[in-house]
């Protein structure tokens, strides 16, 4: 009978294991998607950081990132995951005290663009906002730069 139950144990926590390695090689690697930006960036831009867009499989609907930007310096997000298209992945840009400046997603026209400019009317802090809207893939990634 003791025999039983152990066998029975083993079996149930080897089905979980065995469950969970979906999970496990199923991580975000947004390294391939920020090296496709840097590679169009335009001329004269200059790198400032890269986001890691990790929805860990759709745990997180929202990811958020700040930074302080420079008064009449240009900035420029971009974004990039597997869709072409970049459907599902929206960038919201807030000022210090979170008034949203812009968006790449166009809710008129149903259109995900691959990103934003800015030129900063005021010093401080900015907040980045990721989501994912009606994605299936919560992997992406976004690198901001400085406009000359």
């Amino acid at each position: 009978m003791n025999m039983k139950k152990i066998l029975c144990t083993l079996v149930v926590l080897a089905g979980f294991y065995f469950l969970s390695l979906p999970a496990a090689f199923a991580q975000c690697d947004a390294e391939k998607y920020t090296e496709k930006i840097i590679s169009t960036l335009p001329d004269g831009a200059t790198f400032l950081k890269s986001y890691k867009i990790d929805g860990e499989g759709g745990k997180k609907d929202k990811i958020e990132f700040t930074y302080i930007f420079r008064q009449n310096s240009t900035y420029i997000i971009n974004i990039s995951n597997k869709d072409p298209e970049l459907k599902g992945i929206v960038l919201n840009l807030y000022d210090a005290n979170r008034n949203l400046i812009g968006s790449s997603y166009d809710a008129g026209s149903i259109k995900f663009r691959p990103g934003l400019g800015y030129t900063c009317s005021a010093t401080g802090v900015y907040y980045l906002t990721f989501s994912f809207e009606g994605s299936k893939d919560y992997c992406a990634a976004a690198v901001l730069v400085l406009k000359k």
